[in-house]
C-alpha cells in the first residue's frame, strides 16, 4: 500500500472502532495513533498517559503538550508497576507486567466512560524486536492500528509529518527501567539518578542518548556521531563530576554507540 492508502486504512479502521482510548506516551506512533483517532472520532476518542516512576518527567511534559497540540481530551493516570515484584525484580519479561498493569488501568477508564476499544502506538518494525510487552496487549485485546495498516516507523514518521505533529522527527523513547540490566532490581532511587543524569546531558546538547544504571557504573551511550563532542570542552569531566553528584561512583562511555535495546544484548535478543 501507498502511504496515502495506509492512512486511509487507519481512518476506515478508527470509523469502525467507534470510540477509542489510546495508550498515549508522546512518542510518535502513539501520537500519530492519537492524531487520527481523533480526526475521525472527535470526543469519543480519549488519550490517556500513565505516570509512574519509570515515566521520564520531560515525557510527561512532552504529552500535554502534544494532545493540547493535536485537540484531543487528555487524562493522566497513576499506574502501580513498581508495587508488584515481578516488575520491580527486573526479569527479562519486565515489561509484559508493567503493560498487564497498564492495560488493566485503560480497561477500566474505558470501562466508565463507554469506550469500545484499547489502542497502542506498536508498529511492525516493533515486531522484530524483543518485546514482551507486546503479548501483554495482545491478550488484553488491546488494537494495534498501525500495524493493522502495515505501518513501519519510516510511515510513521512521514504520516506525522505530512499531518504537521511537531513529533514527526522526535527521537525514540523508552522507560527509565529499561536503563537497568535485567536482574538488577529496580527502585526508584534508580530510576531517578538515571532520569537526573539523561535531563543534564540533554541539556548539554546532546540528543539521543541513554544512560545505563550498572551498579556504581553509569554507562552513557550517544549517536556515534555525538560521542567526539565529549571530549570536548571538558565536558567529560563536568560529566563525570555531576554524575557523582547523582551516586555514580564511577562513568563510563560505550564506544559502540547508542543502540536502541541494547540490554537485550546480554539475553541473546
Amino acid at each position: 500500500m501507498t502511504l496515502a492508502e495506509k492512512k486511509q486504512h487507519l481512518e476506515l479502521t478508527f470509523r469502525d472502532m467507534e470510540s477509542v482510548v489510546v495508550a498515549f506516551s508522546g512518542g510518535v506512533d502513539s501520537a500519530l495513533v492519537t492524531a487520527l483517532a481523533f480526526r475521525v472520532l472527535g470526543d469519543r476518542a480519549l488519550a490517556v498517559t500513565a505516570k509512574s516512576e519509570s515515566l521520564p518527567g520531560r515525557e510527561l511534559i512532552d504529552s500535554k503538550k502534544i494532545a493540547r497540540e493535536i485537540g484531543i481530551r487528555h487524562r493522566i493516570i497513576s499506574t502501580q508497576e513498581m508495587k508488584n515484584p515481578e516488575y520491580s525484580s527486573n526479569p527479562i519479561n519486565r515489561c509484559f507486567h508493567c503493560k498487564i498493569e497498564l492495560y488493566d488501568c485503560l480497561r477500566r477508564v474505558a470501562n466508565e466512560g463507554n469506550y469500545r476499544y484499547l489502542v497502542n502506538g506498536v508498529n511492525v518494525d516493533d515486531l522484530g524486536d524483543y518485546r514482551p510487552g507486546i503479548s501483554a496487549g495482545q491478550s488484553n485485546g488491546v488494537r494495534s492500528p498501525l500495524c493493522d495498516a502495515s505501518m513501519d516507523k519510516a510511515d510513521t514518521r512521514a504520516l506525522a509529518k505530512e499531518l504537521g505533529l511537531s513529533v514527526s522527527e522526535k527521537p525514540a523513547s523508552a522507560c527509565l527501567s529499561s536503563r537497568v540490566p535485567y536482574g538488577q532490581t529496580i527502585t526508584p532511587e534508580k530510576l531517578s539518578m538515571i532520569e537526573h543524569a539523561e535531563d543534564f546531558l540533554l541539556g548539554l546538547g546532546f540528543t539521543q542518548l541513554r544512560v545505563r544504571h550498572h551498579g556504581h557504573i553509569a554507562r552513557l551511550e550517544f549517536l556515534p556521531e555525538e560521542i567526539p563532542r565529549y571530549f570536548e570542552d571538558e565536558i567529560a569531566q563536568l560529566v563525570k563530576v555531576r554524575l557523582r553528584l547523582l551516586g555514580f561512583e564511577n562513568v563510563e562511555l560505550d564506544l559502540r554507540g547508542y543502540r536502541s535495546g541494547s540490554l537485550n544484548e546480554a539475553i541473546g535478543r
